[in-house]
Order: structure tokens, then C-alpha cells, then sequence
């Protein structure tokens, strides 16, 4: 069953500023089987494609652990959001998740960002600085772009991580630290290893857990969910009137090679908001004259060509026809109500949790909402659940009659 968004064609005529808690401004968060992985632990990943749930499957079996990880993909994949799903669904969920960009940091500087200085340690250091490993005991420390790790800092980290002990910079007492590591990159560190720009030592201490993360490209069937999530966000955001997507515009953004993943949607989606006049999403894909390293083009053919010509009526029914109907939407106008999209998306999370609205794995937690709001959302809507059972019954009631 499609996952769709869930908020209301009124949504931002309550309250402008409001925040996802009032009545008509209900959270697309992540719809998943309760059996893959706690939902309360991952509160900002989106979508349901099988690959998302292997990830999701990796992190729920890791994440009790204190083993290092390793999280690898490409660019604007949610690298981050995975280290913060393990971190949050672990026992140091209590303590500071404590973030470095190993890329963002001069390399002279790292060493003290990293394990902190004592006074007059170099020219300009006046005061005593604690390090970014002392600051994260009892928590987790994601080192993001470990690849941009400096080769005379690699022995000191691998040391960290095995003995659990450091020096700052300019200090002779050694200081123990209890702190779990996570680290992310897009580079391939094998080959790092291989051309000797990075220590194979450290390599095999950090891979102890290798997550790969799939490409946009790979997850398509999480597209829709991901534009209706981050068009909610931006639309309240901005004080947009958003009342319909068009499914010629879903169609167009579901076969976007889109390179820079989720975070290239992201942007699209809010400039696509920005833009928009008459209530309707509406959009002109970014132009790709690129190619990837592994030969394939955006305009390879299969694909929806990167260009102002293939967004003619007659390209965007080809491309809808293509996708095929969704079930449901026979005979209907290719544009749909935000309600009726809230309506699915609702009933799509009350079948994972069996009906289950409040309470730990509940609808509720997974929407963001309280329980209450999403009672009386679901009362709005017409949709009544007729008791819990190992297959719960929905039943739709038409309100606009």
C-alpha cells in the first residue's frame, strides 16, 4: 500500500507558526513494521522501500552494542541521521551524541578539536579546551568524513578506540574516556588503504560494522513520501496555502536520477515551494549534465530526459503512464486533495501497528502526534478502525457529502 503524506488541505490556516502538534498539521515520519525496528529511536527517517528496512534492520541489531561503525554512501544519503538513529536506540541514548566533520576542520587544528589542549600547548592557547572525545563520554562520537582524516592523526585515533585513553594536546596526564565511535564517509576507504592514504590498521578497527546506504536512485519507492514529508515541512515553514500535488510532478520527481540524493530532494522541494502561486506543487526538475563514474548519464535513455523539452504534456502523460495507476486512483483527476493523501497515509500507519493509536510503537508516536489529535484527525477524515484484531478493519466514511 502506498505511503503518502499526512496533513490537511487547512493545515497552515490555523496557525501559521504552529508546530506539528495542532490538529491539522499532522508529521509524515517514517512507516515501519514494528518488527524491523523502534520507530521512537528514528525519528526523522522517512520511508518504507525494502532497502531502507535492511538498513533500519542493521541499525536495530547493532545499535544495543557498543561495536564501531562504519557508514558509508553518497553524498546527501542521511549518513548522520543513521549514526543518530544508533545512538538514540542504545543504551547511551541518555549521554551527548557529539558530532565531527573531519572534512570541515583545518588539519592543524583537528587534534585539538578532537582530544583538546592545555593552556599554552601552542601560540594563542590561553585557556585549558576539552576535546571533542572528552565531551562525548558516556556517548556516542559520529566522526563524519573520516576519509579527510589526516594521516598523522589516524594512530592517535586508532589508539583511542582500542584503549580508551588520550593525552591532550601540551598534557601529560593520560585521560580515559568510556565513548562509542560511529564514522561515516563517501570515499571508498579499501582503496584508500591500497593507494596508503589512509592506515589499514584503523580501516579494520573501524569496519567492525559496515552499513552501506542505498542511493536514492535504488529506494524510488520512497520518492513520494520523501516530497510530501519535506513539502509539509517547507509549506509551514514559508506559510504556503500547498493544497494538491500533481501526479504529473510526482511522476517526473519519482524517475529524477537525482545525484545528490535525499538532500538534492530536499532542495528541490523547498524551492519548488518557494515558487509555487496557485496552491498546486508544481515543479521544473534540476538539469543533470553530468555523468557518474560508473557510466550512467541522466539522459540515458529509460530515463526522463534532463531537459525543458521532456516537460511537455505530452512527455508528462507518457511518464504517468509509464508509473502505471495507483491502486485506488482509477477514474480520478491526477490531482489529489491533501486530505484524501492524509486519509491514506493514516490508514496505511494504522494497519502496520494493527490499529495499536497510543502507546509505544503506537500511530501516534510514529506521526509525531499526541494521541488525542490523532483521534480527532482520524474522526475528521472519516476513517473508523472497528476494533484490533491480527488483520484490523478500517472503514472509510465520505464527511464532503
Amino acid at each position: 500500500m502506498a505511503a503518502q503524506t499526512s496533513w490537511a488541505s487547512e493545515a497552515l490556516t490555523v496557525n501559521p507558526a504552529a508546530s506539528f502538534e495542532t490538529e491539522d498539521a499532522t508529521s509524515a515520519k517514517v512507516a515501519l513494521e514494528s518488527e524491523e525496528v523502534c520507530c521512537a529511536g528514528l525519528p526523522r527517517i522517512v520511508g518504507t522501500s525494502g532497502v531502507l528496512r535492511h538498513v533500519l534492520g542493521l541499525v536495530r541489531m547493532v545499535a544495543p552494542t557498543d561495536a564501531t561503525v562504519l557508514i558509508n554512501g553518497e553524498t546527501g544519503t542521511g549518513k548522520e541521521l543513521i549514526a543518530e538513529a544508533i545512538h538514540n536506540y542504545s543504551s547511551r541514548s541518555n549521554g551527548p551524541f557529539v558530532k565531527v566533520n573531519c572534512a570541515a576542520i583545518p588539519s592543524g587544528l583537528l587534534e585539538s578539536e578532537l582530544f583538546g589542549h592545555e593552556r599554552g600547548a601552542y601560540t594563542g592557547a590561553v585557556t585549558r579546551v576539552i576535546g571533542r572525545f572528552e565531551r562525548a563520554s558516556r556517548g556516542t562520537l559520529f566522526l563524519d568524513e573520516i576519509g579527510d582524516l589526516p594521516l598523522e592523526l589516524q594512530p592517535k585515533i586508532l589508539r583511542v578506540i582500542q584503549e580508551k585513553q588520550f593525552e591532550r594536546l601540551g598534557g601529560a596526564a593520560t585521560i580515559h574516556t568510556d565513548v562509542r565511535v560511529i564514522c561515516a564517509t563517501h570515499r571508498n576507504l579499501f582503496e584508500m588503504v591500497d593507494e596508503g592514504e589512509f592506515r589499514a590498521d584503523l580501516f579494520y578497527r573501524l569496519s567492525v560494522f559496515p552499513i552501506e546506504l542505498p542511493p536514492l536512485r535504488e529506494r524510488r519507492e520512497d520518492i513520494r513520501l520523501l516530497v510530501n514529508h519535506f513539502a509539509m515541512d517547507y509549506a509551514t515553514r514559508l506559510r504556503k496555502r500547498i493544497k494538491n500535488i500533481s501526479e504529473e510532478f510526482m511522476a517526473l520527481v519519482a524517475w529524477h536520477s537525482w545525484p545528490g540524493n535525499v538532500r538534492e530532494l530536499q532542495n528541490f522541494v523547498e524551492r519548488s515551494v518557494i515558487l509555487s502561486t496557485d496552491g498546486v506543487l508544481t515543479g521544473t526538475l534540476p538539469e543533470v549534465n553530468h555523468t557518474r563514474q560508473d557510466g550512467w548519464n541522466a539522459s540515458t535513455p529509460g530515463t526522463v530526459t534532463q531537459s525543458r523539452r521532456s516537460h511537455s504534456p505530452k512527455s508528462l502523460r507518457e511518464t504517468r503512464d509509464a508509473l502505471g495507476p495507483r491502486s485506488g486512483t482509477a477514474g480520478r483527476t491526477s490531482l489529489r486533495t491533501l486530505a484524501e493523501v492524509e486519509r491514506e497515509h493514516i490508514s496505511d500507519i494504522m494497519e502496520i501497528t494493527n490499529g495499536l493509536i497510543a502507546g509505544k510503537g503506537g500511530a501516534a508516536e510514529i506521526l509525531g502526534l499526541n494521541a488525542s489529535t490523532l483521534r480527532s484527525r482520524m474522526k475528521k477524515l472519516g476513517i473508523r478502525l472497528k476494533g484490533r484484531t491480527s488483520s484490523p478493519r478500517l472503514v472509510y466514511v465520505n464527511l464532503s457529502r
